[in-house]
């Protein structure tokens, strides 16, 4: 086998988002580091590098390629109970010491994901669309590592994607450009991001800047495209109740409509001291969400234990107009318009009768 480095820079191709510099070097703009990286040097991703001609950056393959639930992203007002095909490559510009995916996110960082070299595959877009539609899904989306430094690629699937009739998404860390979003816009239907922390030093503490993902939040919504986004409630770090009244009152202000997913930290990578997220902080968590004025609020990930936060309901009658178990749909009553068979009040989100941004 190759050298892990190795294997990965010879599967690249030359980037679309930079920015030449006078002294041969180059800015990237795939992400809000925006590097400055010289001759045979890398950006903070690892997996962009500068091999003395020209920025590269990851192309043609696959380290994660599945047929899931959309809700599992998770979407809960994008085409519910439709199926995702989910892609996924290697490297992060964050370094989340709670992070799930480590194995391929810290590829080139942390020498113990050398063992995420087994699960490359070459894979052209083409046959990922064709997987998809094998599969009857009607999203595609971009996720496991950080979908933001691989968007040269991410473009290139869902282009064909949309040709097939399926609908594209990110699921992110927020951590975007004006640039990045720019180039990905004609291709995207909707984003997921995370809002960690409400805290400068945390995000610091995880490899990243938090006006950079408010400031992502805010584009997102200007340009039309769906939104959700997701706080993983991790005890000690970003669990006070001051700081979670400041995420919600921050989202309610770019729109109350903005689904707020709170969501059960447990265990894992570099965390594994610290306690797991009871089902109580999360309830107390959605509570404040609610208080707040958001309209959408979900608990996650401890199905059965936090109430009626699993379950959407109209903003203005309280029907309940989508009511699950976990990442499973048991009754959907939303119309295929997005509006409540009830009251006829809209619901915010992307239905089977709508494209997205129409709601």
């Amino acid at each position: 086998m190759l050298p892990f480095a190795a294997l990965l820079d010879r599967l690249t191709a030359p980037a679309d988002l930079v920015i030449p510099q006078a002294d041969g070097s180059v800015r990237c703009t795939a992400c809000g580091h925006r590097c400055l990286v010289r001759s045979g040097r890398r950006g903070v991703c690892q997996v962009r590098f500068h091999d003395g001609k020209e920025l590269r950056v990851p192309w043609g393959y696959v380290a994660a390629l599945n047929a899931d639930p959309v809700e599992k992203k998770p979407f809960y007002h994008f085409l519910p109970g439709s199926t995702a095909l989910t892609f996924g490559m290697l490297g992060c510009d964050f370094h989340c010491g709670y992070c799930q995916n480590w194995l391929t996110s810290q590829a080139l960082r942390d020498p113990a994901s050398e063992e995420a070299a087994y699960f490359v595959k070459r894979v052209s877009p083409a046959q990922i669309v064709e997987a998809a539609r094998r599969s009857g899904a009607q999203v595609i989306a971009s996720s496991y590592n950080e979908p933001l430094i691989t968007s040269e690629w991410a473009a290139a699937v869902f282009k064909l994607a949309l040709q097939a009739g399926i609908q594209c998404v990110l699921v992110s860390n927020g951590n975007a450009t004006p640039e990045v979003l720019e180039y990905l816009r004609p291709f995207l239907s909707g984003i997921k991001i995370d809002l960690k922390s409400m805290q400068a030093k945390n995000y610091r503490q995880l490899g990243g800047v938090l006006q950079n993902v408010l400031d992502t939040i805010q584009r997102v919504k200007e340009l039309g495209l769906w939104l959700e986004v997701v706080t993983l409630v991790v005890p000690g770090f970003n669990d006070s109740t001051a700081e979670l009244w400041e995420a919600a009152r921050f989202l309610a202000s770019v729109s109350p409509d903005i689904p707020w997913h709170v969501t059960a930290f447990h265990s894992d990578y570099k965390m594994q001291a610290t306690p797991n997220t009871q089902a109580n902080t999360l309830l107390r968590a959605a509570e404040i969400g609610s208080e707040a004025g958001l309209r959408y609020v979900y608990a996650g990930n401890l199905p059965g234990r936090v109430s009626e936060y699993e379950n959407t309901y109209c903003s203005h009658c309280k029907t309940a107009l989508v009511e699950r178990s976990g990442y499973s749909i048991r009754k959907m009553r939303v119309t295929p318009q997005g509006t409540c068979p009830q009251c006829g009040s809209v619901v915010a989100g992307v239905w089977p009768g709508l494209r997205a941004g129409a709601a």
